[in-house]
């Protein structure tokens, strides 16, 4: 068989009927791997086997990794940690005690969690004489849920009768599904953490959504800590790659005693968000439910394979009553490493019943305007459009205004390819806007330029002896809306495009034409008087320009050229500058490398002027030092 296809299956059901056991006789591994699992006879902790069965095509088959759970209600909070993130379960009913509360209760956590592909294992049928009639009741309980049709096997492992048949179900049921995606954005929540001497730690996960490799750098989120995966191994085996749906054990390097890991935490990779306190959900109680929730409930919040615990705030109302669904923020007491579109669990303070479920809206939600209209209308529509990567893009795009390309929805279950794909598509439909290395919603780029052009009047108008709108200016007017820092760059082009001119710092209405206004015409016409008077003797700066009038005035002739701005201190007319430069110029050729003083003397100034411009000649290339002497530059 050349094509392996991995899935994980878990199993669920009450204490005692029979889940390890059929695991083993599937199997031949025994997943009670604790002392105390052996001593009391039960499940107490999540246990792994794997198993490849054929598939329906010849050439291919089904390697499973298989989870199984605890059945007491006391190990629920260990039974959630194994199913968050599998293909199809395993659902197992005692032919002879048939349907019991934590089968009732792992049945809806399999429902909150998504789980929507099933296969009901009937044990114990040698137990009872009616094994068909065992299967009825099985039946109706299963009316009404997402796993009313599944597939019903009778099995016994005492006789092993039914166990070919459940594996050729299992076989056809998965063939049915398809294949694990790989979105290249890893993930596995650690449900098991140990230390091997010489080794190190090993964490073991159901890995999906995408490949992790040996010797690939990885971040243990939510701590943020960096590691190394030094090893793999999947299905028993060394490996250098693990993909998604498969069982994967990973020995992480470079991490010390204080560095431990912990059930709940995730190895993933770096570029993918950082963990948050705060996610806004669409909560949903079933319709089996026994309770309502209350709005500021402490919880515990099972996501991954962890539990952090949480106070629900309901969008509206006091309660959220059983059967009914409504948005919903979790208010964590720890951060938590989400994404858009996660399945959670919410069980109660004390670990004794299953309350709710649902899936995440925003995964990096804030306190503030929880409740208002503009946002629950947003989460509404979010809800409505979370399996739809081109609903979810515009819907983000629309409260963000702009995002860069790369972090666009980083944090959802679509992979980089779905995203830009659907980004393009919108971009053609004219609904965001392409800009540069970002993406803007088109309504807000309509807004951005709007604001951009009047403000850009409004300052020629203010000033019209300037150039143009300097662009930090504009930017500084626009940074509340400026999610996003090279956006500016993008806007401006567009600006281009419709009218404006970007010239060097400043952006300006083509038709624009620096003017000095009128009361700032007689003060321009002073300066240049001033400096006409005395070419190279001119005032200070600060005597030419006593007031703000003439400060502006001299500003605009520095802006237009007609004056040059040697120093701080020192402005002369461009023609000055010109005429002076010739001077040094021909002094030089007929001389060579002069001083100061020489030049000071054919030009026929004072220091105060001649050293600030023999500088300004050098800024400019015209002149160059050596030592104390000036030379023509090459």
């Amino acid at each position: 068989m050349s094509d392996r296809q991995h899935f994980i299956v878990a199993t669920a059901g009450h204490v005692d009927h029979g889940k390890s056991a059929l695991v083993q006789a599937l199997t031949g591994t025994d997943p009670d791997r604790l002392p105390e699992e052996k001593a009391r006879g039960i499940t107490i902790d999540l246990g792994f086997a794997h198993l490849e069965i054929p598939s329906p095509d010849p050439s291919a088959s089904f390697l499973l990794g298989i989870v199984d759970v605890p059945g007491h209600e006391d190990f629920v909070k260990n039974m959630v940690a194994g199913v968050g993130s599998i293909d199809l379960a395993l659902l197992i009913v005692a032919a002879d005690d048939g349907w019991m509360p934590q089968t009732e209760e792992h049945l809806q956590i399999l429902t909150y969690f998504g789980v929507r592909h099933a296969v009901v294992a009937l044990t114990k049928a040698d137990l009872t004489t009616d094994p068909a009639a065992a299967a009825v009741a099985v039946r109706e309980r299963l009316r009404d849920t997402p796993f009313g049709a599944a597939p019903i096997v009778p099995t016994s492992v005492v006789t092993g009768s039914g166990l070919d048949d459940l594996r050729s179900t299992l076989s056809r049921v998965l063939a049915t599904l398809p294949p694990p995606r790989d979105i290249g954005k890893p993930r596995l929540p650690v449900d098991r953490v140990f230390t091997l001497p010489g080794i190190g730690t090993i964490v073991t996960g159901t890995l999906f959504g995408g490949t992790l490799k040996r010797g690939q750098s990885v971040v243990v989120q939510p701590s943020g800590r960096t590691t190394r995966l030094r090893r793999i191994q999947s299905h028993a085996q060394d490996v250098d790659t693990s993909g998604p749906a498969t069982r994967t054990a990973l020995n992480l390097t470079d991490l010390d005693a204080s560095d431990d890991v912990h059930r709940g935490e995730v190895v993933t990779i770096a570029g993918l968000g950082n963990p948050t306190s705060v996610l806004d959900v669409l909560l949903d109680i079933s319709p089996r439910a026994a309770r309502p929730v209350k709005d500021g409930l402490r919880v515990r919040v099972h996501l991954g394979s962890g539990n952090v615990a949480a106070h629900v705030a309901l969008s509206a109302g006091k309660e959220l009553a059983v059967g009914a669904r409504a948005l919903a923020q979790l208010r964590l007491e720890a951060p938590a490493f989400a994404f858009v579109a996660d399945r959670f669990t919410v069980r109660d303070w004390s670990e004794q019943h299953t309350l709710a479920g649902g899936v995440v809206l925003d995964p990096d939600a804030a306190r503030k305007g929880f409740r208002t209209r503009a946002r629950t209308e947003w989460l509404d529509d979010l809800a409505a459009a979370i399996d739809d990567v081109s609903g979810v893009v515009r819907l983000y795009l629309a409260r963000a205004g702009a995002v860069s390309r790369s972090q666009l929805l980083s944090k959802s279950n679509f992979s980089a390819g779905d995203v830009a794909q659907a980004t393009a598509r919108l971009v053609e439909d004219g609904v965001l806007v392409d800009a540069g290395d970002s993406v803007c919603d088109g309504a807000h780029w309509q807004s951005l330029t709007r604001r951009a052009e009047d403000a850009i009047d409004a300052a020629h108008r203010a000033h019209p002896e300037h150039l143009g709108v300097p662009l930090a200016d504009l930017r500084a007017v626009l940074e509340a809306e400026l999610p996003v820092a090279d956006v500016l760059d993008a806007l401006i082009a567009g600006l281009c495009e419709r009218g404006f001119v970007r010239a060097g710092s400043v952006v300006r209405r083509a038709s624009h034409r620096p003017a000095l206004p009128g009361p700032l015409k007689e003060a321009g016409a002073k300066l240049g008087a001033a400096l006409a008077a005395k070419p190279l003797e001119p005032p200070s700066r600060k005597e030419l320009t006593p007031d703000a009038l003439s400060q502006r005035a001299l500003r605009f002739m520095i802006d237009t050229g007609e004056v040059v701005e040697i120093s701080a201190e020192l402005v002369l007319t461009a023609h000055d500058v010109a005429r002076a430069s010739d001077v040094v110029r021909r002094f030089l050729r007929e001389h060579g490398p002069a001083t100061v003083s020489d030049l000071r003397q054919a030009l026929g100034s004072s220091r105060r002027v001649v050293v600030p411009l023999l500088e300004y000649l050098d800024r400019t290339f015209v002149t160059v030092r050596q030592g104390d002497k000036r030379a023509l530059r090459a």
